[in-house]
């Protein structure tokens, strides 16, 4: 991933947007900290869907339900 400062990015869009749609990734930065990410928008919405699955497959792996009974659970949360 390479990284722009805001005036580079402003003045060299259009060739930024290429490179982005090419399936490359910019960090754009303000003084020299990150402030935005410049990704295809494709990548962004499967990045997302891989992130929450890997999250969600970690919390299943880390927390197990020892013998409980989900439906019981699910009633008890009822009441």
């Amino acid at each position: 991933m390479r990284t722009v400062g805001a005036y580079e990015a402003k003045t060299h869009l259009a060739e930024l947007l290429d490179e982005v749609e090419r399936g490359g990734a910019i960090t754009i930065a303000r003084h020299g900290r990150g402030v935005a990410r410049l990704v295809p928008a494709r990548s962004a919405k499967n990045e997302d869907r891989r992130a929450a699955v890997t999250a969600i497959r970690g919390f299943a792996a880390a927390h197990r339900l020892r013998g409980l009974k989900l439906r019981r659970m699910i009633e008890e949360g009822r009441r």
